[in-house]
């Protein structure tokens, strides 16, 4: 659901949505680069949360503003200033999962196996990414708009929201 949300949607078209509302593709790319600069700051500060707080909390949060941005920024104006608070908004969560979600891997599955598990989510991660690229192409080629693609993922993260709540928290008996 992560990559679906991310890479996939946003890092693949979100310079088309904004072409689509006549904003330039420097400026649109620019709003990328602010994004990345966010990012740095909300996945530190995911780290440092993770340490303190549950992750499966964090994660139910994270992904559930992650889905209410992507559904709201098809309705904004698309001025600079909402694209501005999406950027920093959204910039802040992209990557702000990764924490909670090893923290998670690593307690379910140990010191050992908590990393391999980890890359075979990340290889999800990308599978995700790539059938959300497709799927909103498709669909702006289709329909001439991004809108359903963008809700659509909303709603996606709404259902990684839920699921992140649901997930049973058992700490792995490590052996000495």
């Amino acid at each position: 659901m992560c990559g679906l949300t991310t890479n996939g949607l946003v890092g693949t078209h979100m310079i088309a949505l904004c072409g689509d509302h006549g904003m330039s593709e420097t400026s649109a790319a620019g709003l990328l680069a602010v994004m990345g600069v966010f990012d740095l700051i909300g996945t530190t500060a995911s780290g440092w949360l993770t340490d303190r707080y549950d992750p499966r909390k964090l994660l139910f949060v994270y992904y559930g503003l992650r889905g209410l941005s992507l559904i709201v920024l098809p309705f904004t104006d698309f001025s600079l200033v909402s694209l501005s608070f999406f950027a920093v908004f959204y910039g802040l969560d992209w990557i702000a999962t990764v924490p909670p979600t090893v923290r998670l891997a690593t307690e379910a599955f140990g010191d050992r196996d908590g990393p391999i598990v980890f890359g075979w989510i990340a290889a999800g991660h990308q599978a995700g990414a790539a059938t959300a690229a497709v799927t909103a192409g498709v669909l702006r080629a289709m329909q001439g708009q991004y809108v359903e693609a963008f809700v659509l993922a909303g709603l996606t993260a709404f259902i990684a929201a839920l699921a992140s709540v649901l997930i049973r928290r058992e700490i792995h008996a490590v052996c000495l």
